[in-house]
């Protein structure tokens, strides 16, 4: 029994009811709808508005983190007045702000193999706001194994892509990457960067998708890859097909429960991620300040990217950015001794690491890199 719209409901969403395709019977689908939205960053910002928007009656959100001014250049369901504050409260007031006759759940916890069948329980449909992807294949894998569609975005400088992963009508995440990257190998939107416009686009179609799949409507994105790109204003569609050999949707599955995958894909980042370097190798900046000052003989090597070096930059560094360092190593000296930094610490962690494959072991990381330096040393110096 679909629940009934109340005259003032009527009201705020007469022009879905104007649609044929809506109507008032779909509108009573949206309000008896249940959508959960895995992170409030740039993805879930739009997602969660324009569901919340649209009437979707329980929208729940998970996160774990806390806003940083940072985040405010994508992440537009925040405001600046909610800096320093849970993700999650700041996401569910702007929601209740906007519809204040919707019912929004939070979960200010990590997403991981413990929970994530008991917060997506009340879910029909679970849309996939990450940007890790460890949480990415366990939301694939849970919807795959309790029946639910995933809808899914990603994002990265420039680009995006949107599809539906619904085990029961096509294929899933894993039949198009059946195996998890190693740590690493892809970096965030902290160290890549993104344009702050590209989530809403992305998170605007997911949005679409999730309402034309509560709806009945049109045509979805399952088995249909979509590919966009901001520079050229293009969108392009690759045909998916279900992989009879995919270890969790196939006709012989290997994967039959939830797994972590922290420690195949590293662990979940947030916009100012820890390198997960091991201490030994790590050298605090107040560390690094002093050695400096007492004269002793440091090669500093920057491995952010060139363009980054006009908004911060530490004297007598030797710029090499992380995609040309193994190119370069024979240029190094490994009987000196060198600290390797980037904005955060987790570029050079992934150069820390070449370097020791290589023989090296007169080298440290900065810790949090150039960011601790202007948070700890030289507060004249830029956060970015």
């Amino acid at each position: 029994m679909l629940p009934e719209l109340s005259r003032a409901e009527i009201l705020r969403y007469s022009r879905h009811l104007l649609i044929p395709e809506v109507g008032l019977d779909g509108q009573r689908k949206l309000k008896s709808a249940s959508v959960l939205v895995v992170g409030t960053g740039g993805l879930g910002s739009p997602v969660a508005l324009y569901l919340a928007a649209a009437g979707v009656g329980h929208i729940g959100l998970v996160d774990y983190d806390v806003l940083d001014e940072s985040n405010l250049q994508r992440q537009i369901i925040h405001g600046t007045s909610k800096v320093g504050t849970l993700k999650v409260e700041s996401a569910r007031a702007r929601l209740l702000d906007l519809n204040p006759s919707i019912q929004v759940e939070v979960f200010n916890e990590p997403f991981t193999s413990a929970n994530a069948m008991r917060i997506a329980e009340p879910f029909d449909f679970i849309v996939d706001g990450t940007d890790n992807f460890p949480t990415r294949y366990l939301i694939n894998d849970l919807c795959v194994l309790s029946g639910k569609p995933d809808i899914y975005g990603a994002i990265y400088r420039f680009d995006g892509q949107a599809s539906v992963f619904f085990a029961q009508q096509g294929p899933c995440y894993r039949c198009l990457f059946p195996e998890p990257p190693p740590p690493g190998m892809v970096p965030s939107c902290a160290d890549a960067g993104v344009l702050g416009i590209l989530p809403g686009t992305i998170g605007t179609i997911q949005a679409t998708e999730t309402i034309k799949l509560i709806l009945g409507i049109g045509s979805s994105l399952v088995g249909r890859l979509l590919l966009y790109n901001a520079l050229d204003m293009s969108f392009e569609y690759v045909k998916l097909k279900k992989n009879p050999a995919c270890k969790v949707c196939g006709p012989h599955p290997e994967i039959t429960g939830l797994i972590d995958y922290f420690e195949f894909c590293g662990v979940p980042g947030l916009d100012h991620p820890e390198p997960a370097t091991a201490a030994e190798w790590n050298i605090s900046a107040l560390q690094l300040a002093e050695r400096l000052k007492r004269g002793d003989k440091i090669h500093l090597i920057d491995v952010r990217e060139p363009h980054e070096l006009a908004i911060s930059h530490i004297d007598g560094a030797q710029n090499m950015p992380l995609g040309m360092l193994a190119a370069h190593l024979g240029e190094l000296d490994s009987a000196q001794e060198t600290v390797l930094f980037c904005k955060s610490g987790t570029r050079s962690a992934r150069a820390l690491e070449l370097l020791l494959s290589a023989g090296f072991r007169k080298v440290k990381n900065l810790q949090g890199g150039i960011n601790s330096w202007a948070l700890e040393v030289d507060q004249s110096m830029p956060l970015y």
